[in-house]
């Protein structure tokens, strides 16, 4: 049989892997406030859901916020996920989100997120992550519910920022001391934006068992007030991940606020407006290629097509 097939064939993929655009979209969601009520703790979780246009089922990313913030954070990546195609749904964390500082005087307002970032509010945020996916499903299967068969709950994403990016990886598959889990089985691919090496024990014995594809993001200058990790230990996690859908982006001259859509105390760096389109279109490639097993989006995040997005200084690697 001749090969000319096969090679046109080739061509005409690669053709349209190199005209993906994951910055593309083509019409905008809606959102609406919801809360979840965990009645095993009694807790309310408020909840900012981003929903995609039209009505048929779609994957589900979640996004839990960084120390001191809520549901309202990093709307950026709310909106454009929604307008791919995503329902996202931003959880708040009572205990670490923004009533820890909002009626605090200025001068106590840094003790205040100190005292906030601790292991009883971590141990709070990794339940509030299965207790939030618990209700989308309640939610997904009562008809007059405005989630009513919205959501498609074997294609969940989790994400999030700092303290966030430390519950994501809890319940992704990182391995705390001892062995300790907190993996939900339903996340099938992670996002963690300013990552954060384990307090205990080796990066390598941390990470190691990770088995759903991750990409990491940090900044030459990512380093919060609180914990004083430094970029240097944020680039610890990507070595000790095992190979197969990992990805890491490390922004050039980024600090921890490029995450979000605010300055944040004791920045240095002006804002750089291509952080968030670099952020932006890999983390859609990312979710395309592992949430809905589009193949156009993994050749396209695979392949040199990333660097087209980015500044000549940020590092972009994958294994």
């Amino acid at each position: 049989m001749s090969p000319v097939p096969v090679l046109t064939a080739v061509f005409t993929f690669a053709s349209a892997a190199f005209a993906y655009d994951p910055l593309d979209v083509s019409a905008a969601g809606t959102s609406l406030e919801l809360t979840v009520h965990d009645s095993a703790r009694n807790r309310d979780l408020p909840v900012l859901v981003y929903l995609p246009p039209g009505s048929a089922p779609a994957p589900v990313i979640l996004f839990s916020h960084g120390l001191g913030g809520s549901r309202n954070g990093s709307s950026f990546l709310g909106k454009h996920w929604a307008g791919r195609g995503y329902v996202a749904v931003f959880l708040q964390h009572p205990g670490s989100d923004d009533g820890t500082w909002r009626n605090t005087a200025p001068a106590g307002r840094l003790q205040s997120l100190r005292d906030a970032a601790s292991v009883e509010n971590f141990l709070l945020r990794v339940k509030d992550v299965p207790a939030t996916i618990d209700q989308l499903a309640l939610w997904n299967s009562q008809p007059t519910h405005p989630l009513a068969n919205r959501l498609d709950l074997q294609r969940i994403g989790m994400s999030g920022h700092s303290f966030g990016a430390v519950t994501t990886q809890a319940v992704s598959g990182q391995s705390g001391p001892g062995g300790t889990r907190f993996t939900d089985p339903r996340i099938k691919a992670a996002i963690a934006m300013s990552p954060s090496p384990p307090v205990i024990g080796s990066a390598d014995q941390a990470f190691g068992a990770v088995r759903i594809p991750w990409m990491l993001m940090t900044g030459t200058k990512d380093t919060a007030r609180i914990g004083n990790i430094t970029p240097e230990q944020r680039m610890l996690v990507f070595p000790a991940l095992p190979p197969g859908g990992k990805y890491e982006l490390i922004l050039d001259k980024a600090e921890h606020s490029a995450f979000t859509e605010r300055s944040l105390p004791g920045d240095q760096e002006p804002r750089t407006p291509n952080h968030h389109r670099a952020i932006l279109a890999l983390s859609t490639a990312f979710w395309d290629a592992y949430l809905k097993d589009d193949l156009t989006a993994k050749v396209w995040l695979d392949s040199e097509s990333p660097r087209s997005v980015l500044a000549d200084q940020d590092r972009w690697q994958r294994k």
